[in-house]
């Protein structure tokens, strides 16, 4: 993701420098380091910024969900957003704006007819509240005067995209099948969209608070694994993949694919946003 932000923010003349917990010596960015487990953080990061887009958080499905792995998908998302703005209120700097990323597990994973939009309240499972704790670390630096913005991501697609693959490979392979009842519904954005949105947050002053950044699309579980079966000309002949499955396999983070809710992407199409991808069938084609 943030390779991807990167060239599309350089094509659009912005310079680009990356945060992070260890350099890349092959790449030409500037890069400066940061630990806020040790509150440790290179200050010419925060001097030579003026906008700051925090992307930083251990991955949702990176591993079964156990108490220690559930701890770090937390902190290294409240914490150093915590962190990134108690130095911003200690070395002088000129930041304009803050972009934090949330997620659309915001809203949880109870079953709805309901289609969910930013003034909505958080669920009630880890994931909602993290989200919501994560979104109230980024609201710090709005009561310090810094433009703030915050964007809601279903999940993210691309061609190489990790989520992208471990999707459709099973049913490039022929044996895909809808999990659980299929009838959930799955909030995506193509990551060239995502990336667009994020750029946005810095060139359009007007842009402040929540957007959600999901395909104008409502497409479920069973009706993706149609479209998908349908482009790679591979037939569905497998039962539907029985939660307990899924559950003995990924534990808690299950919940996030056997349940999912309808959101809407009025708010960041009323910007004036033009989706690349609006639907799924446009990112296969």
């Amino acid at each position: 993701m943030g390779r991807h932000l990167t060239a599309l923010l350089q094509s659009q003349g912005y310079t680009v420098q990356w945060l992070g917990r260890k350099t890349d010596p092959e790449s030409t960015i500037k890069q400066y380091t940061w630990d806020y487990k040790q509150g440790k953080i290179d200050p010419q990061a925060i001097r030579s910024a003026d906008a700051i887009i925090h992307l930083a958080g251990a991955s949702i499905n990176g591993k079964k969900w156990n108490e220690p792995y559930k701890n770090e998908i937390y902190e290294s998302r409240v914490k150093s957003t915590e962190f990134l703005f108690e130095k911003i209120k200690e070395i002088p700097n000129n930041i304009k704006l803050f972009t934090c990323s949330s997620a659309t597990g915001f809203y949880g994973y109870a079953p709805s007819e309901k289609i969910f939009t930013e003034t909505d309240l958080p669920g009630t499972d880890f994931l909602s509240k993290t989200c919501a704790d994560w979104e109230k670390a980024a609201g710090l630096f709005r009561e310090h005067g810094i433009r703030t913005c915050i964007v809601r991501s279903g999940i993210a697609f691309s061609e190489n995209s990790e989520a992208y693959k471990k999707i459709s490979l099973p049913i490039q392979l022929g044996f895909g099948a809808p999990v659980g009842s299929g009838a959930q519904f799955v909030p995506w954005i193509h990551t060239e969209d995502l990336c667009s949105i994020y750029a946005n947050t810095i060139h359009d002053a007007a842009m402040e608070g929540i957007y959600n950044a999901v395909a104008p699309e409502f497409l479920t579980n069973k009706q993706m694994t149609v479209i998908m079966a349908k482009y790679y000309r591979k037939p569905l002949w497998l039962p539907n993949i029985p939660g307990f499955v899924l559950k003995l396999a990924f534990g808690e983070f299950s919940d996030s694919l056997l349940y999912g809710n309808r959101i809407s992407a009025q708010k960041i199409k009323d910007t004036g946003f033009k989706f690349k991808y609006n639907n799924l069938k446009d990112f296969l084609q």
